[in-house]
């Protein structure tokens, strides 16, 4: 009964911070959203940490859940752009921006994060290559196109709050031209 309570506080206590992010997140209004207590999350998470760790790993499973049902696209270009629009779009797009703000905090930057963000990483790599496998990139050179597509979406994803979007969608093709070009190598 504790373990299906705590899993549906997780998820609760995850749509919160989606729709309200991460920076400046409190125990007590936290609690006083999902209906209980911050002393009742403590005893579940066992700490802010553990809560704020647990909230951003599950928000990277909804991020690796969505981009796995993605319908591939018929090429590697296509499926970048597909890709980048279902990061300006929800779930997508709170999900890079917990991580984004997680990251920005500098909580995945020391423990526990540390060992977290590197199992959500890997996790996160794994779902791009085998997406982008789906579109056609060659398993061979997957692990190259996602390290160049990964961080580069990400910048683009901080950049939508001040450049063109139309601009921005113009450097995520030329993004994906080149790991279309970089597949066809």
């Amino acid at each position: 009964m504790a373990d299906h309570h705590r899993a549906d506080l997780l998820e609760r206590a995850t749509d919160y911070v989606l729709a309200h992010g991460l920076i400046g997140l409190s125990l007590r209004p936290l609690a006083a959203e999902l209906g209980t207590s911050d002393r009742m999350l403590i005893y579940h998470f066992g700490n802010r940490d553990a809560l704020v760790s647990a909230v951003v790993a599950r928000s990277n499973e909804r991020a690796m859940t969505a981009v796995a049902a993605l319908v591939p696209a018929p090429t590697v270009r296509s499926g970048i752009n597909r890709l980048w629009a279902a990061y300006r779009t929800e779930p997508l797009s709170s999900c890079l921006d917990v991580y984004c703000q997680a990251a920005a905090t500098g909580l995945i930057g020391r423990e526990p994060y540390l060992t977290d963000a590197r199992a959500s990483a890997a996790g996160w790599v794994t779902t791009l290559q085998d997406y982008l496998v789906r579109c056609g990139a060659p398993p061979r050179r997957v692990a190259r196109i996602v390290t160049l597509v990964d961080s580069a979406l990400y910048g683009f994803h901080l950049d939508l709050i001040i450049d063109d979007v139309v601009e921005l969608a113009r450097g995520v093709d030329d993004l994906a031209r080149a790991a279309e070009a970089l597949a066809r190598a």
